[in-house]
């Protein structure tokens, strides 16, 4: 105990007069002269992301900084793009390899709160004008695979992502109904998304609740997307999506559509076509009867026989705009479809590969607030474009299909080489980014082999129970466990 009271006595002292040690301060935050290179180790390329870009978005998002502070809006935005690429690391790990400056300031480094306060103040706003300024597409009409018969091919489709367990992220996303084992784990949300189907790349995408309510469907998040349609397009989706509306919408955007349908709704053959599909009509809902406002359309009925093949025997229906059979014969659309599936490996990619669970990350995403989650969605599908941008331009050098590039090879030589392209003078930058591309260009995959895919589980249900409301947050108790001890003899 005096030696207790000693250091207790200590530590209240001025200067010098008391025997106990004073804690370690925290290092002093970098001078405002250096503060405007913070972080300076990872800055993306200039040719996939301007600077004049982020400082445009900024702008137009009114965050632009009257004041120098080592978390400004524009450090925080580089932070949060660099973890975008870095996706294994914390934030704060994510600062520390960003900023090459730590050597001369000092051991300086944010805390975890100040980072989260930081990303607060940014927001969503930036964000999302930056994506909008900076995703487009990036097959051009040589590109192998990316067209059919002068329409780019694009498809719409949806994934989830789980968020983590906070009270914030429920109250926002809720938990989908697990069936009669009770509600999800983590708050679900549902990312319904327009992919260009020849580069992988995320031209524009929706985030939504995933639990079941009004206008969270994969259907009604489809509406903001198929605005985003140009008239070149050729849009591809699965059978979920059709309603009346929604086709209606594709084709007063002047873009063409090519999507499986479900039994209904009914599609009567008004007229047969020799290559076996047929022409029918679409209405809504309340002129069927009277025969009115009649969408004129194109069916296909296929099935096959292939007992390798997942559906052998099942009948398939696809509901299409182009209604010439001469020029867009009924098996070539079929064969068309299957490249639908192309958005299912973008999103394979981002889940499975770019931002894959690691330890301490026990959902996909990391934020625990729902504003967070928007932001980091966004710094991801940057971070993903980024990396697919630097596959298209890589393959289009050599002339070969971008998705004969390996997509993990290709993230693993950004993560790399982003230090020595941001430290490369100005003169050199151009170099600098050629000898990534050439790098890129390495990573080659063998060419496809055909494969089936059966939508099937890996792993089964668990014997445990499912937890509970009941189960969540912290158990406390009343009584020191040694109390309730029973040795048996």
């Amino acid at each position: 105990m005096k030696a207790t009271e000693k250091v207790g006595k200590g530590k209240g002292k001025g200067k010098g007069k008391g025997k106990g040690k004073a804690p370690p301060r925290a290092p002093a935050p970098p001078a405002p002269a250096q503060v405007s290179r913070f972080p300076d180790r990872l800055l993306l390329p200039e040719e996939l992301i301007p600077r004049e870009d982020v400082r445009l978005a900024l702008e137009d998002a009114g965050c632009l900084d009257g004041r120098r502070c080592t978390l400004s809006f524009e450090v925080t935005t580089r932070l949060v793009l660099a973890a975008g690429i870095l996706t294994d690391l914390p934030m704060r790990a994510v600062f520390k390899a960003s900023c090459s400056l730590l050597s001369a300031v000092g051991s300086y480094v944010p805390c975890r709160a100040a980072l989260c306060i930081a990303r607060r103040r940014l927001g969503v706003a930036p964000l999302r004008r930056l994506f909008l300024r900076v995703v487009r597409p990036l097959a051009t009409p040589s590109t192998p695979g990316c067209f059919y018969r002068g329409m780019r091919l694009v498809a719409v489709d949806s994934t989830t992502l789980a968020v983590p367990d906070s009270e914030a992220n429920v109250r926002a996303f809720g938990r989908p109904s697990a069936g009669g084992r009770g509600d999800s784990a983590f708050p679900l949300i549902r990312k319904t998304s327009l992919v260009e189907i020849g580069t992988h790349a995320e031209l524009a995408f929706v985030v939504k609740p995933a639990a079941r309510g009004a206008g969270t469907g994969e259907r009604s998040a489809a509406v903001p997307i198929c605005r985003k349609l140009r008239a070149d397009m050729l849009l591809l989706w699965d059978r979920g999506f059709y309603s009346y509306e929604l086709w209606g919408l594709v084709l007063s955007r002047g873009a063409d559509v090519l999507g499986r349908v479900k039994s209904r709704p009914s599609l009567p053959r008004v007229e047969n076509l020799p290559d076996g599909s047929y022409l029918s009509e679409v209405y809504r809902n309340d002129h069927r009867k009277r025969r009115n406002g009649a969408t004129r359309v194109r069916v296909i009925v296929y099935t096959h026989g292939d007992p390798k093949r997942v559906g052998r025997g099942e009948e398939h229906r696809l509901m299409t705009t182009p209604l010439d059979h001469e020029k867009f014969p009924a098996e070539e659309l079929i064969l068309l479809y299957h490249e639908r599936w192309e958005i299912e490996s973008a999103y394979d990619e981002q889940k499975a590969h770019h931002a894959p669970l690691v330890p301490g990350k026990e959902a996909d995403l990391r934020s625990e607030t729902p504003a967070g989650v928007v932001q980091e969605v966004y710094a991801l599908s940057l971070g993903h474009f980024v990396t697919r941008a630097l596959m298209s331009e890589a393959a289009a050098r050599e002339g070969i299909d971008p998705d004969r590039l390996s997509f993990v090879g290709t993230l693993r030589v950004l993560r790399d080489a982003l230090p020595d392209y941001a430290h490369a003078p100005e003169d050199r930058k151009a170099e600098a980014y050629a000898a990534i591309l050439d790098r890129v260009a390495a990573e080659r995959l063998p060419p496809r082999r055909d494969r089936v895919n059966p939508r099937v589980v890996k792993r089964k249900m668990s014997r445990y129970l499912k937890k509970r409301d009941r189960h969540r947050g912290p158990q406390t108790v009343t009584e020191p466990f040694h109390r309730y001890i029973l040795i048996l003899r």
